[in-house]
């Protein structure tokens, strides 16, 4: 800045020979990730990104914490014959089982071979709606003449009607319609509100575009949607992207978009529900999870904000890390649109600077109010089948076995005894010529600072000419 212009009143710099700098310091916690430990700061376990599931990551976290759909998991038929990962029930099991009790992050990689994943697919990003709809719907065909047939549909399934009404003539068309998960728009619309506003909006079908009725023949008349019922547990899918016709690419939408943490389906005088809705069913819901995109069309990485309790605690699930998140950030921050950063010199262009948040909601879940006891239930070791915990406590010591063998390995040595019968054996009956066949005698594994006549007393009784060697 010019000399002259700090000294130049109109400025504001200096006021009475007096010179006040304003400074905005923002303190954040340091958080040392490298040692981060998510069982013992939040009670939770993130999930192991393969490359490029991270998407992945965020579903299956937001159904885990779904307790009446992680217990029906548990009670899919199942038995000990079964290989995780080429049966979704236990894989899926399996994940969840060590979601809940394991006290470090969890591989996935069972579950994606028993979807048929390769390497390759590992490292592609698939679109969540669809994977959440195949992954449902391979459930639902597995939970089929079991205790817990039907519950895909009980949590996720609602119903609307599609109408056509002729304005001139008494005629009407309706065809009833099931939806495990609604798409609502973002771009147009300010908040989920609108978006519903927008899926009922009434279309009129006239002029050339007259509807034809049958009898009647062309008439004008309405066209529209209307919800019979809303499922216990609302899954709303956010269109972020969408295809631009003027640029003739696929765009993301980072639009400002609101929704709140109570969402009420019922209001002005339910104005989204058919005539026939039941209307002792209250469609009052509270939010349970904010599932995360950010960056661009072409990439880009996937998060989720959950309430596991529905409670004020917020948690950030992001692939092997989970940490404590306030309302702000599950919520205001993850709207989108532009965020504005103050204006540093006040005296000069006291327009602010503004740029475009690419970290915005893309899918959010909403549960009942009437349900959520039902729905937020208890799930312990009890609902997990015996073959399923006893497989997982071998899995379990095995990894620990191996791991304390790992970081002791460079306390032992081997050493192998060849018998007096291995050298008889040997001797005469091979071509080539040696004492002892290696690969046939006995190993022994033993700490590498144990006396030499420690370890022969130790040695099983045998006759042998003691020819040893090994790794000393």
């Amino acid at each position: 800045m010019p000399l002259s212009e700090l000294y130049d009143p109109t400025r504001g710099y200096l006021i009475n020979d007096t010179c006040i700098i304003e400074a905005e310091v923002a303190v954040r916690k340091i958080v040392d990730y490298w040692s981060y430990d998510s069982k013992k700061e939040t009670g939770f376990v993130g999930l192991k990104n393969q490359g490029a599931t991270c998407y992945m990551n965020s579903l299956l976290q937001t159904l885990y914490h779904i307790p009446y759909f992680r217990k029906a998991v548990y009670h899919m038929p199942t038995t000990e014959n079964d290989i995780p990962s080429a049966s979704i029930p236990l894989a899926l099991q399996s994940l969840f089982y060590k979601l809940q009790y394991s006290d470090t992050s969890v591989a996935t990689k069972e579950l994606t071979k028993s979807f048929g994943w390769d390497t390759y697919d590992s490292f592609l990003q698939h679109d969540v709606q669809e994977l959440n709809r195949v992954l449902c719907e391979k459930l639902e065909e597995k939970m089929k003449g079991t205790v817990v047939e039907g519950t895909i549909q009980k949590l996720f399934e609602g119903h609307h009607m599609n109408y056509i009404e002729c304005i001139n003539v008494d005629y009407k068309s309706s065809r009833k319609e099931s939806f495990y998960d609604l798409q609502l728009d973002v771009k147009g619309c300010r908040d989920v509100y609108a978006s519903f506003d927008k899926y009922v909006e009434v279309e009129r079908l006239e002029g050339d575009n007259k509807y034809h009725a049958e009898q009647y023949g062309l008439q004008d008349a309405k066209k529209g949607v209307l919800f019979i019922d809303f499922p216990p547990v609302l899954q709303l899918h956010l269109k972020r992207f969408e295809y631009d016709f003027t640029r003739d690419t696929m765009v993301k939408i980072n639009d400002r978009y609101e929704f709140p943490l109570q969402l009420d389906l019922d209001r002005e005088n339910r104005k989204y529900l058919s005539p026939e809705a039941d209307r002792s069913v209250r469609n009052v819901y509270t939010l349970h999870s904010v599932l995360v995109h950010s960056g661009g069309v072409h990439g880009g990485h996937y998060y989720a904000y959950i309430r596991p309790l529905l409670s004020n605690k917020w948690f950030k699930f992001d692939d092997e890390r989970v940490t404590k998140e306030d309302d702000k950030r599950a919520l205001e921050e993850q709207y989108g649109g532009e965020e504005e950063l103050p204006q540093t010199n006040p005296g000069f262009n006291n327009a602010p600077f503004k740029f475009t948040k690419y970290s915005n909601a893309y899918m959010l879940v909403y549960i009942r109010e009437s349900d959520k006891e039902k729905i937020m239930c208890n799930v312990d070791e009890k609902d997990v089948a015996l073959h399923l915990r006893e497989r997982l406590r071998r899995e379990q010591d095995e990894k620990e076995q191996k791991k304390k063998e790992k970081s002791e390995a460079h306390l032992y040595t081997v050493i192998k005894v060849a018998r007096d019968e291995d050298i008889g054996h040997q001797i005469g009956r091979d071509v080539y010529f040696d004492l002892v066949d290696h690969d046939k005698v006995k190993s022994f594994r033993v700490q590498k600072q144990i006396p030499f006549i420690h370890f022969k007393v130790n040695i099983p009784s045998c006759s042998y000419s003691f020819l040893t060697y090994g790794h000393l």
